[in-house]
């Protein structure tokens, strides 16, 4: 809690450009001749996701959710015209097969340099408040505005971006249906992108149809008994819980005995962040591949030798739920077969097959 307040206290002294308000009273689609053009709609979930510890899912008052708001973001996703060279988009580094991230450890932008964390999935993210692995975006919107200035991924300028959006006949159309104005700015494409990433929900697995559904035969009998091991033994529950399969704390999770990239601690400034990064969801784990901030570990196998086998006691700021790693797990090879057997019931194969996230073009 200690990190998320400091993180908390950053933003509230920053000058955004972005409301973070998630009051979901009296909202109104945003025009600029102030009439509620767009058509409001909600996102389709379970309903014991709205008694859950997550609740329904929230809406800045700023940018609420329409059918156009959504169509556009989609659209925009996967727009090449968001790139210096018009040859990559959002969806170069985020495959829907993937879970919405990238295979590759390290993506690569149009200048054929690469970054040095793993690509983030896109799943769920309207419950989230922080983004990046270090936390430094406090918003969809905030997180949509920097690949597309970045020299390394997306390597453009908005002024560029905004201009060839404009003169591309599809768009001042699109924006007028979303926002009721034809002149296209950053600030409503990056809306759009998040309206389009907030619809992006994954509730539908085995896991989900066992656990929340109550159908005892969703899971075989080794994936039974990795669900014991997640929640028992393997202490996996600790920092991925709720539907959401994650937390919201940043941790260090005892990788590395010395930092060659400091996490949250290049945002806070703080010795006491360094090595920390972002708990991330479980939910289409399997698909996710490879895994951490920097991609070391290929396979799932790999990740739980790696709490099994006993993480870097000596770490600097080692997250307090890892003591129970510390010493090992002492998992059987059978046991270890069965927790991994289990993560794979967290996959969703319609979300990863959905055609409303797909390539509209």
């Amino acid at each position: 809690m200690k990190t998320i307040n400091i993180v908390i206290s950053l933003v509230l002294i920053a000058v955004f450009v972005f409301s973070c308000s998630k009051d979901k009273d009296d909202i109104t689609p945003y025009t600029s001749s102030g009439i509620a053009n767009p058509t409001p709609t909600m996102v389709t979930v379970p309903n014991w996701i709205s008694a859950s510890i997550i609740g329904n899912m929230p809406h800045p008052q700023d940018n609420p959710l329409t059918i156009e708001g959504i169509a556009l973001g989609r659209e925009l996703f996967y727009e090449n015209k968001l790139s210096g060279d018009n040859t990559m988009s959002c969806a170069s580094c985020h495959f829907q097969e993937f879970n919405f991230s990238d295979s590759a450890q390290f993506s690569t932008g149009i200048t054929g340099n690469t970054g040095d964390r793993q690509a983030m999935a896109i799943t769920n993210l309207a419950w989230d408040d922080l983004f990046f692995w270090d936390g430094r975006a406090v918003s969809l919107e905030d997180q949509a505005l920097g690949p597309v200035v970045n020299p390394i991924e997306l390597n453009d300028t908005w002024l560029n971006v905004m201009s060839e959006l404009q003169t591309d006949a599809k768009y001042p159309p699109l924006f007028q249906k979303a926002f009721g104005t034809q002149t296209i700015d950053s600030l409503l494409v990056v809306k759009a992108i998040a309206q389009f990433e907030r619809s992006m929900v994954s509730f539908n697995s085995d896991y989900d149809k066992y656990f929340y559904g109550g159908i005892t035969t969703a899971l075989n009998a080794s994936e039974t008994n990795g669900f014991n091991l997640f929640f028992g033994a393997a202490e996996c529950i600790h920092c991925h819980s709720g539907p959401l399969l994650s937390d919201p704390s940043f941790r260090n999770n005892g990788l590395d005995a010395t930092f060659t990239d400091l996490g949250l601690g290049v945002v806070t400034g703080l010795a006491t962040d360094n090595g920390k990064f972002k708990a991330t969801s479980l939910r289409n784990i399997a698909e996710s591949a490879p895994y951490m901030h920097d991609g070391r570990f290929v396979t799932l196998e790999e990740v739980v030798d790696h709490y099994n086998s006993g993480v870097v006691a000596s770490s600097p700021n080692l997250d307090s739920e890892m003591n129970h790693f510390v010493g090992g797990l002492n998992l059987t090879t059978t046991e270890k077969a069965d927790l991994v057997a289990f993560l794979h019931t967290f996959s969703d194969a319609g979300y990863l097959s959905n055609p409303d996230f797909s390539d509209p073009n």
